[in-house]
């Protein structure tokens, strides 16, 4: 499994976005960010800092952040806006050099302008598919929205009527199934059901994609509660995703399991006829257990697995 520069790039922004974090520049190819406290705590790698502050109650000073989604297109734009600076700056030089001081204009020609200095340094990464600052955001995602509560807006027309409207609570949970043996394979299923009929909604996420959700409950609307217990909907959920692995096509699984005895066979003739030439037996011992060690990390490696984990889950009032 992996992502398209696009892909990161909406990844990344709706994570900024959600930790409310502060945008002072954007471009196709990058985004400059105020960080939030809690985007601070969970990118900058402060410990030290965030203890002090939490200890002294010292305002929070939290820094800013460049992350860049296209570093050949951000280079170029940098280019074009150091030229344009620089036309600038000769041009303003051009028209106030006369008024510069003389004395200095005669002996040392035009005095260059001092550097502007920023109001603090600014972290700046390129972020792409596998970089460590993505798995950062990714751990930093998965902990703190791990499990989420949120309300469909409503239309104007629901807002402003006279009836309150009710929402249907749905509970949804991103399952990550994973079939690997000396080979990987990784899938997403993300799943919905109601709590009050017990409907499941396969690829619950276009659903979702399709609403505006807000973690606030809207006026005019209020919640109900469901009719199914929580534990029974996540088991349900969970018999769904056994169902969907039992009609899986596992000929991957035969394949592996042949490919492991044919590999077993050729460490097995080579370790026996290696013991058989060695007579003395305190010296067979070392062999033995580099033989036995070798043959159970080769089990390992192409036995074929399923794992299944859960990325996020949540409840979903939706109209």
């Amino acid at each position: 499994m992996t992502m398209s520069k696009d892909e990161v790039q909406s990844y990344v922004m709706t994570y900024l976005e959600a930790m409310d974090c502060q945008v002072i520049e954007k471009s196709p190819a990058h985004v400059t960010v105020k960080l939030s406290v809690e985007a601070d705590k969970a990118l900058t790698n402060r410990p030290y800092y965030w203890g002090f502050v939490d200890r002294t109650g010292t305002p929070a000073e939290t820094m800013s952040f460049t992350f860049i989604f296209d570093q050949e297109a951000h280079e170029k734009a940098e280019q074009i806006q150091k030229q344009q600076a620089s036309l600038e700056s000769a041009a303003e030089l051009g028209t106030t050099g006369t008024n510069q001081d003389t004395v200095l204009g005669r002996y040392f020609g035009n005095v260059p302008s001092l550097p502007v200095l920023g109001p603090g340094r600014v972290l700046r990464e390129q972020i792409v598919y596998g970089c460590p600052r993505l798995k950062q955001i990714f751990t930093a995602s998965r902990e703190g929205g791990a499990y989420v509560n949120l309300f469909e807006l409503p239309s104007k027309r629901q807002a402003s009527g006279s009836i309150p409207k009710a929402y249907e609570p749905w509970l949804s949970v991103c399952f990550k199934v994973e079939l690997s043996c000396d080979l990987k394979r990784e899938e997403l299923h993300f799943l919905g059901i109601s709590l009050l009929t017990g409907r499941i909604a396969e690829d619950f996420g276009l659903v979702l994609d399709k609403r505006e959700l807000s973690p606030r409950l809207p006026d005019n609307m209020h919640v109900q509660g469901g009719r199914i217990p929580l534990k029974q909907a996540a088991e349900s959920l969970e018999k769904h995703i056994q169902g969907k692995l039992r009609l899986l096509d596992y000929s991957w699984a035969d394949a592996a399991k042949n490919r492991l005895e044919e590999e077993l066979a050729v460490l097995d003739t080579y370790y026996e006829d290696l013991l058989k030439e060695q007579p003395d037996e305190e010296q067979k011992l070392p062999i033995q257990e580099q033989y036995n060690r070798r043959r159970s990390e080769m089990k390992w490696q192409y036995e074929p697995k399923i794992n299944v984990s859960t990325i996020s889950c949540g409840i979903m009032h939706l109209r």
